[in-house]
């Protein structure tokens, strides 16, 4: 390997912002240090780095992940990248240890006294709040973004200094209850961990990973200026590193030629005539899942800088996301039923950290009558559209664009809340007027 090679200098990236912002604590000596990453910028591997770096050098860490998924994921990448370090997998009773983390020099236990002697003891926020051993030297909380400030809150006895990475412009903490009556007060609960840190500490040196590693030379510009206006990044590869096509000619029509777009810019954006329609639209999921299938039936076929030679795209490099869960649900049927169950479905809540070859996107707010808060948000539509290496599918019903005119953000002000950037309603209008370049109508 050569130091052009994109795996050298990913790594030499991530070692680069590690090495500053561990150096921020002896020099300015907060207590805190934020590392900011866009999509696919490397943040998990700069958590692992970072933790097995500090475990190597005889101070032990504790790793804060916000679910189970994450943080099996995290200890099978730590388990690798030092197979001579001990890792302590803290779980909740009756958990099921999975294959990620059969690893020799992993163990699994539910308390801390059990993981005594382990340089790095990892599990999820909700798991940390209940323990009260410690404290730590070292903390490392993943996803800090994503993690709400009281359980921030509840675990900060437990070390004495954080690194805290995680993607701002992702989907904020979501709540299943009302949490109206906390609204701007210091003590908001709903405030992301980084949000209410930043907020009682402006001084709190901030890093930033400048590439997007997921992201292609079509793809980072739009999602960089919809979504990330103050802290824009671009595209670690160059246009002629990704390649996308298939093996089979198209018959034509607005399918194939939805996925032709796609395959030839890296967005594609396939508009329904104009109707208000239930959520679960009978048509819109019966068009995602007629592109989703026609992917595999053309036999698409991908190459990049992992790769430079032709890699099948099959099922499992697929996804498709929603918004809701019913919808997911209407397109898991709708593909089960024709055979195409391997194909990933599901909400931006659970999709979000993954990463796929093609992602196909039912569009927030596709039919409805109104522009509500809930699909406004713009980390619901950054994540949809930020998931993807090689190509995003956008499956709308046209009249987006006169449902954003006639409902203007009316989003009521309080006091001692920070106005988020960007807003909901000119995040969705910026990628709106990126898609309409690669508009292909479905009728």
């Amino acid at each position: 390997m050569t130091a052009a090679d994109p795996a050298v200098r990913a790594a030499d990236e991530v070692e680069q912002v590690i090495g500053a912002a561990l150096s921020e604590f002896t020099a300015s000596g907060h207590r805190g240090v934020v590392v900011d990453s866009p999509p696919g910028a490397g943040k998990s591997t700069l958590v692992v780095r970072a933790a097995t770096q500090i475990a190597r050098g005889d101070e032990p860490v504790m790793v804060i992940a916000q679910t189970n998924e994450q943080v099996d994921d995290l200890v099978d990448r730590m388990a690798r990248e030092a197979p001579a370090v001990r890792i302590g997998r803290l779980s909740a009773q009756g958990y099921v240890p999975t294959g990620r983390v059969a690893h020799p020099n992993v163990i699994v236990a539910d308390r801390v006294s059990d993981l005594q002697g382990s340089p790095i003891t990892i599990g999820t926020a909700a798991k940390w709040v209940h323990v009260t051993d410690g404290p730590w030297p070292w903390a490392i909380v993943d996803e800090a973004y994503q993690m709400r400030s009281d359980m921030l809150l509840r675990v900060a006895t437990r070390f004495e200094r954080a690194l805290f990475v995680g993607d701002p412009g992702q989907l904020d903490p979501f709540s299943t209850v009302e949490v109206d009556r906390w609204t701007g007060l210091t003590w908001d609960p709903m405030q992301s961990a980084v949000a209410a840190m930043l907020r009682n500490n402006p001084a709190l040196p901030v890093h930033q990973l400048p590439l997007s590693w997921r992201l292609s030379a079509s793809a980072a510009p739009p999602v960089s200026e919809a979504f990330y206006p103050f802290t824009g990044f671009r595209a670690a590869t160059t246009a002629d590193q990704r390649r996308l096509t298939f093996q089979t000619r198209g018959f034509g029509g607005p399918v194939d030629d939805t996925l032709e777009m796609a395959a030839r810019t890296g967005w594609a954006l396939h508009e329904l005539p104009a109707r208000h329609t239930l959520r679960t639209d009978t048509q819109a999921v019966h068009a995602i899942t007629d592109l989703a299938l026609r992917v595999l039936q053309r036999g698409a076929v991908a190459q990049s800088e992992r790769d430079p030679h032709e890699v099948p795209v099959t099922a499992g490099r697929i996804a498709i996301g929603a918004a809701h869960r019913d919808q997911a649900a209407a397109i898991r049927r709708a593909l089960h039923e024709r055979g195409g169950g391997a194909i990933k479905v599901d909400t931006a809540n659970r999709l979000q950290g993954s990463e796929y070859d093609m992602v196909l996107v039912l569009h927030p707010l596709s039919g409805r009558r109104d522009a509500t808060a809930f699909h406004l948000e713009s980390g619901r539509l950054c994540v949809l559209t930020s998931r993807h290496r090689h190509a995003c599918i956008v499956v709308a019903r046209a009249g987006i664009q006169d449902l954003l005119d006639a409902h203007p953000p009316a989003e009521p002000m309080h006091l001692g809340v920070p106005a988020k950037f960007p807003d909901g309603w000119e995040a969705n209008q910026a990628m709106l007027a990126h898609l309409r370049a690669h508009r292909v109508p479905a009728a």
